[in-house]
Formats: structure tokens, C-alpha cells, sequence
């Protein structure tokens, strides 16, 4: 038996007035996502455990059975796993955003969505003007800063506070002085590079500064074949599932055209995942899209994206005899463009049947295996 688990990060929301009540995920037309749950069963799941922040790094620890409260150090520290870096025991691994502040207010989270190339060239530069840290470019804006002999500190993700003052989000605790230090560097740095000159000459977002968050020590995680007695792999475009897949010792399934954005090759996706499954038991295979559009505040782009997992879902399915799974890992609500706590939908086909007729949050509340935890998730898929 072969496993196919696809995880439409951020794909749950909340009812809109302007969809008459309903949510994104419940207006797409989404055929395949509505047969695996016509076909199979559903339910909700709580990715997120009580006094965690709605992330990502917590959301997909968790339906990859990893309990957070045991094994989750800092998003940064599984970032820097997945790019190669070498952590030792003193170090702190915070992930790093290039971002567009302007007038002290968070403009862009991403800096446009700026390319890997530019921003590596801005990191490069900056290093040579630091001593306290390095900065690791990575892809587009998503970045990591190591700190040796770091001790931590209180940090905000930027994308939680879109069109706010930065002024209280800070960072706090004790590598806050450095971490204070690098930002007002990175802004002096940037301000006059030609980079950011050619971008604001073609009306694109200038990047002012970095922005760290979500430090964490080298994490360590049990084995994904030691704990299920399967071969997994991971099919993702961004560095935090690719490091935790990297700790937990699946493979990583690279994939030409995955970009972590709206424009990610969906089809190669299913291509690749449709060969993996040749060789492995298991594949997780993520798509960023809809998050993406959520922190846009996109609806458009948000019901377009859940539009197009679904085909690439199709598209697996006519060569997939296996079991197969489908679910957001946390809602992230075009409204506040951020994301939250809610239990997300969940459906499962090729197990048992219930009685509903497709893929909705409204729906899966109604179905056969009621709310769960994360962790219960892959051991309910591989029972």
C-alpha cells in the first residue's frame, strides 16, 4: 500500500459576505477534492496545539506526528537544515525576511516576492558589514540569519502585522540588542544599493531591511521510517517542510518549475509525486499557493490557487491506487491576512465512507471522524 498525503497550506478560511456566507474552500470548483471526500470519510484537525502561534513550522510538525512540545526548537533552525547549514550546539538559527518598511509601518512581508538572485546579492553585501552574524540567502525573501552562541529572543513574524507600526514588534530578550543592531545596518546598507535603485525604477518594492524571527537551536527529530515503518519523502518548494523532512530523514524531492509561489508548476508536482510513489511508501507533497494569496488578501487568487491543487490532485489520481489524504495545515483568511488557530477540513479516501458529498470546512465538521489533534492525523491515514 502507498500513502499520498497533499497538504494546501493555508487553504482553509473563514465564511465571507461576499461569498454569501461561504469560504473560499466551499465556492472552488474542486471535483477531486469532493471525491475523495464524497468516496472516503472526513473531519476536522487541530494542527495547532493549545498556547502555540498559528505556523506553518507547528502546523506541519504536527500532522507529521511530531508533537511541537517536544521537538519544535524555532522555525529558523529548521530553515537552516534544509539550506545545508552546519548548526553548532551554541548556535541560533532565526529565519530572515527581506521586507519593504516604509514610514516605520510593514509594508510587504516580501519585499514583492523578490528574486533569489537580488536577494542574495543584498545579503552578500550586508555580510561584509557584519560581525555578530551571517546571513544565508535562501529563496526569494525567505532567508536565514545564524547568530554563534545566540541565546534567543521574543520575535514577531511580519506577516502578522501587515500595515502596523513595527515599533512594538521589535525583538526583545537577550539577542535583541544584536538583532536591533543588524536591522538598522541592513536599512543603512540597502538604502542606496543598486538593486534596490532598479526595483523602485520599475515601480517594484524596494527591500529596506531584514527582518528575523522564529530563532531556534539545531532540532532533532526522530526518524519519519523508524516511527512509521514507511519510506517517505517530501515534495515542497520552501525550505521549512524541506528541513523538517531533512531532521526526520525523508527524502527530498526536488522539483524543476517549484517555485513556493502563486506560479509554482503544479503539473510537475503531480509528475514527480506519481514517480516517488514508484519507490516510496509515503510522500507529503505541499503547496504554498494559497497561503501566499491569503497574506495578499487576494480572494481571486486564493479560490484559483485551491482551484489548481485540486487539478494537480486530478492529475494523481488517474495513475494513484493508493490511500490518499487532503487538508490544509491552518487557515490563513484573506480578511486578516494572517493566519489562525481554527481547526481545518480534512479528507481521507480509500479507508472508510461517510455521508459527505465534498471538501468544505462546513462539511468535514459533519464527517465520520470528528475533530482530531495533528499528531493523530498520519496514524489514523496509515491504520
Amino acid at each position: 500500500m502507498t500513502y499520498l498525503v497533499v497538504l494546501g497550506d493555508g487553504m482553509a478560511d473563514e465564511p465571507l459576505p461576499e461569498l454569501n456566507g461561504k469560504t473560499p474552500l466551499a465556492v472552488a470548483d474542486t471535483p477531486y477534492m469532493d471525491r475523495i471526500a464524497s468516496d472516503g470519510a472526513c473531519g476536522m484537525v487541530q494542527t495547532i496545539p493549545p498556547g502555540c502561534l498559528p505556523g506553518s513550522d507547528i502546523a506541519n510538525l504536527s500532522v507529521l506526528g511530531y508533537d511541537p512540545a517536544l521537538y519544535y526548537t524555532g522555525r529558523g533552525a529548521l530553515e537552516a537544515m534544509s539550506m545545508g547549514i552546519n548548526l553548532t550546539p551554541d548556535d541560533i538559527a532565526y529565519r530572515c525576511n527581506l521586507v519593504t518598511v516604509q514610514d516605520n509601518i510593514m509594508q510587504d512581508f516580501s519585499a514583492g516576492h523578490i528574486s533569489s538572485l537580488e536577494g542574495k546579492i543584498l545579503l552578500d553585501h550586508l555580510n561584509l558589514y557584519i560581525s555578530s552574524g551571517i546571513c544565508y540567502p535562501g529563496v526569494s525573501y525567505r532567508n536565514v540569519l545564524v547568530l554563534p552562541e545566540g541565546k534567543g529572543s521574543h520575535t514577531t513574524p511580519p506577516h502578522d502585522i501587515i500595515g502596523q507600526s513595527i515599533g512594538p514588534y521589535l525583538p526583545g530578550g537577550p539577542d535583541s540588542p544584536i538583532l536591533n543592531t543588524l536591522m538598522r545596518t541592513s536599512q543603512e546598507i540597502f538604502s542606496h544599493h543598486p538593486i534596490n535603485q532598479n526595483r523602485e525604477a520599475n515601480n517594484k518594492s524596494p527591500v529596506t531591511q531584514i527582518w528575523p524571527w522564529s530563532g531556534g537551536k539545531r532540532p532533532s527529530l526522530p526518524l519519519f521510517k523508524d516511527k512509521y515503518g514507511y519510506r517517505g519523502g517530501m515534495i515542497s518548494a520552501v525550505d521549512l517542510l524541506n528541513g523538517i523532512a531533512t531532521c526526520a530523514g525523508m527524502e527530498i524531492i526536488q522539483v524543476p518549475g517549484a517555485t513556493g509561489y502563486l506560479d509554482t508548476d503544479y503539473n510537475a508536482k503531480a509528475r514527480y509525486a506519481i514517480e516517488a510513489l514508484k519507490r516510496l511508501d509515503f510522500v507529503y507533497l505541499h503547496v504554498e499557493a494559497p497561503d501566499e494569496a491569503g497574506h495578499m488578501g487576494s480572494l481571486d487568487e486564493k479560490i484559483l490557487a485551491i482551484e489548481r491543487v485540486d487539478t494537480m490532485i486530478g492529475t494523481i489520481m488517474e495513475d494513484f491506487n493508493g490511500i490518499i489524504g487532503v487538508l490544509p495545515d491552518h487557515p490563513t483568511p484573506v480578511r486578516i491576512k494572517t493566519h489562525t488557530s481554527d481547526p481545518v477540513p480534512f479528507a481521507i479516501l480509500g479507508k472508510e465512507t461517510d455521508s459527505t458529498s465534498h471538501f468544505s470546512e462546513a462539511e468535514a465538521k459533519n464527517g465520520m471522524y470528528g475533530i482530531i489533534k495533528g499528531t493523530e492525523f498520519l496514524p489514523l491515514l496509515f491504520s
